[in-house]
């Protein structure tokens, strides 16, 4: 029964995976569709959101199902545990690229192409901490876990210096200030990508410690 329940267990580690791979390509297509306000790219990413949506109904119920049949203790229980949350934080990342896809959509199609706001390094970093958050989930690496939380900080002082330069730019040209707000709203749609990556390391850490670390906290299991 054991060596039964470990190849379940492996097997659902290789679904999360799948889906952490379909993941990373769309959040590259979000990021290149920033990059080049490329309207094709962002119909590609909205048209194609529902195999994430499937990918990840499919983990959360083979997870579901090893619990009811295997009722897994201790680090096994850790893991699947993980695994649902990981699994949501997946699908919530692809939410957040169909988000900035709906974005550049509506950028692509205005007439204003003067104001642009920069976002390659704040992107860089978002698309680093996904990897690195799933890399630390594959190698079970509790430093890159901390490594990829310590990067947040980093994403959230890119999107305040968005926030200034696109609110100084609603002062200067109010007649734009709906061109400016979806430019707004994507330094905000990256932030929370990157915070999702956030969720996914301190998870690991979870995982790997046993101990719960969100908001500041420490409690170990």
């Amino acid at each position: 029964m054991a060596r039964f329940l470990q190849k379940e267990l492996e097997k659902m580690k290789m679904m999360l995976l799948s889906l952490g791979t379909v993941v990373e390509e769309r959040v590259h297509m979000a990021m290149n569709a920033i990059e080049t306000k490329n309207a094709d790219i962002a119909d590609r990413i909205i048209k194609t959101d529902y195999e994430i949506d499937e990918m990840e109904v499919e983990v959360e119920e083979e997870c579901l199902k090893i619990l009811a049949l295997h009722q897994p203790v201790a680090v096994d229980l850790r893991f699947l545990i993980a695994v649902i949350k990981i699994n949501n934080d997946l699908e919530r990342i692809g939410d957040q690229t169909v988000n900035i896809a709906e974005r550049i959509n509506i950028l692509a199609r205005s007439k204003v192409a003067d104001i642009f706001f920069d976002y390659t390094q704040m992107a860089e970093k978002a698309e680093t901490m996904l990897k690195n958050s799933l890399d630390a989930f594959v190698n079970l690496d509790v430093d890159l876990a901390f490594k990829t939380l310590a990067m947040d900080d980093e994403v959230d002082t890119l999107k305040n210096r968005a926030y200034d330069l696109i609110k100084q730019s609603m002062i200067k040209k109010p007649d734009r200030i709906g061109y400016l707000i979806n430019l707004l709203l994507i330094s905000r749609h990256i932030e929370r990508l990157a915070d999702h990556a956030t969720n996914i390391a301190e998870e690991v850490i979870y995982l790997i410690e046993g101990s719960i670390i969100r908001h500041g906290k420490g409690v170990t299991f």
